[in-house]
């Protein structure tokens, strides 16, 4: 793992300073780099990672990349028996070479990394120690992350977002803070009592920080820069983001996990995002990107195609679950199927293919209807898909949730215009009581058109 040779040097120049803290518990670089070499007799070559956020899962982490060892992290939260399904493929009898605290071979796997697939059980694709390496290097240069930085990233390190943030810490000497479970109340006390300087974060927490923040008068005078990444920022969340922490730069970018950094954009304080539209920034530093057709051709400006990238940030492949439509290679250049298309060089994501409604010999992607809606005052969140219809083969229909009081069908559509071409405006929405997801608690369009068809009381008609 890149992060080690710098943990060592980080232990030898500033022992005594904080490198982790997670919740009330803190350990210093030289505590760190101890109780990390302490556990490298118990670090076979693969380490199967799944436990909640604490000092001892980030030991653990770093003893089971150490030389040229491999780590798995799984969400402690899956059902036991998907736990032990992925843990029964990814452990074997083999002994782990080295005793020491080091970096191994650039060329080799450290991470196995999980991410939904079409079956019960995630695809898992590997990433080797020079692909972080790069990610690290360029996303400290792109985010600005500097030593005396303090970041928080209140979400569990089973993800990769925040796992992730945790490693460039370690790689960058800036200490990493986290929560042992995400508490509004408790990411405000980091906030106001740690000096906490960086946050990387979904928006739907940055919402909810932000909010709460400005109704309980939490200071986040002292946040430089905010880190956004998982969804589209809306508008009422940067609204209430610039509010909240009035001197923080806005970052949010696109990537994938098989391919790292895809796009981004800095907002410096004050200025203003595009909420409403597509555009994701421009190429991260490293990426060359490109528009391609299936074919692998370059596409012009504007018109739609595979998002593609070259990067020696790019994972491996799969050990598992390669349905052939996740990620592929284009004569040279990556894609996961994403959508989108550039315009004077900023990225516009429309979203996977697999989502694409087509209504009247129309394509609309529900990516951009769902942008779109929840741009529109009053409106929490949104989700469109596409339902049967005899006459255009598919219309498009929505789900909202109001953020207060009642909405009209009027007041959408006037809210709308502008903002969406008129031909991919919903036929039909329907207010939703709470957001249709899976048992795995993943938003499904599916299950939307589940409730619709089935006339579920959690999706009423609205007039």
């Amino acid at each position: 793992m890149p992060f080690l040779d710098k943990l060592q040097l980080w232990a030898d120049e500033r022992p005594h300073d904080t490198a982790v803290v997670v919740g009330s518990s803190r350990i210093t670089w030289v505590e760190l780099r101890d109780a990390a070499a302490a556990l490298l007799g118990t670090a076979g070559a693969t380490t199967v990672l799944a436990e909640p956020n604490s000092v001892r899962f980030v030991a653990h982490y770093a003893a089971a990349v150490a030389g040229e060892r491999r780590c798995a992290v799984l969400d402690p939260q899956w059902p036991a028996a998907m736990i032990e399904d992925v843990a029964s493929r990814l452990l074997d009898n083999a002994s782990a070479t080295g005793t020491e605290l080091v970096d191994g071979d650039t060329s080799s796997t450290f991470l196995i990394g999980l991410t939904s697939g079409t079956t019960s059980v995630p695809k898992a694709f590997t990433r080797s120690r020079r692909s972080w390496q790069v990610s690290f290097d360029a996303s400290i240069e792109f985010f600005g992350l500097a030593q005396d930085d303090r970041t928080l990233a209140p979400g569990p390190l089973s993800a990769s977002l925040n796992l992730y943030a945790l490693s460039e810490c370690l790689y960058a000497g800036a200490a990493f803070h986290t929560l042992a479970f995400f508490d509004v109340g408790d990411a405000h006390a980091a906030i106001s009592h740690d000096g906490i300087t960086r946050l990387v974060l979904a928006p739907t927490m940055l919402r909810l920080l932000s909010e709460r923040g400005l109704a309980g008068d939490v200071d986040a005078s002292g946040i430089r820069s905010i880190i956004c990444a998982g969804s589209k920022l809306d508008a009422r969340t940067l609204e209430a983001a610039r509010r909240w922490a009035p001197h923080a730069a806005i970052y949010e970018y696109y990537g994938a996990s098989e391919l790292s950094f895809v796009s981004g954009t800095r907002l410096a304080a004050g200025e203003p995002l595009d909420a409403g539209g597509t555009g994701i920034g421009t190429p991260f530093p490293g990426v060359e990107l490109s528009i391609l057709d299936d074919a692998g051709r370059p596409l012009p400006d504007g018109d739609h195609g595979n998002i593609s990238v070259r990067s020696g940030m790019v994972s491996n492949g799969y050990l598992w679950g390669d349905d052939g439509q996740a990620l592929r290679c284009l004569d040279g250049w990556y894609t996961v199927g994403d959508q989108g298309y550039l315009d004077h060089g900023t990225l516009h994501i429309l979203g996977r293919r697999s989502d694409m409604i087509i209504t009247a010999g129309k394509n609309v992607y529900p990516h951009e209807v769902e942008l779109a809606i929840a741009s529109v005052p009053g409106i929490e969140l949104a989700i469109a898909a596409g339902a049967p219809d005899d006459l255009r083969g598919q219309k498009v229909i929505a789900g909202i949730v109001p953020a207060y009081g009642a909405v009209t069908a009027t007041q959408l559509r006037t809210g709308l215009d502008g903002l969406l071409a008129r031909d991919k405006w919903p036929l039909q929405y329907y207010v939703l009581s709470e957001l249709p997801v899976t048992d795995r608690g993943k938003v499904s369009r599916k299950v939307l058109l589940d409730w619709i068809k089935n006339h579920d009381a959690r999706a009423q008609p609205l007039g």
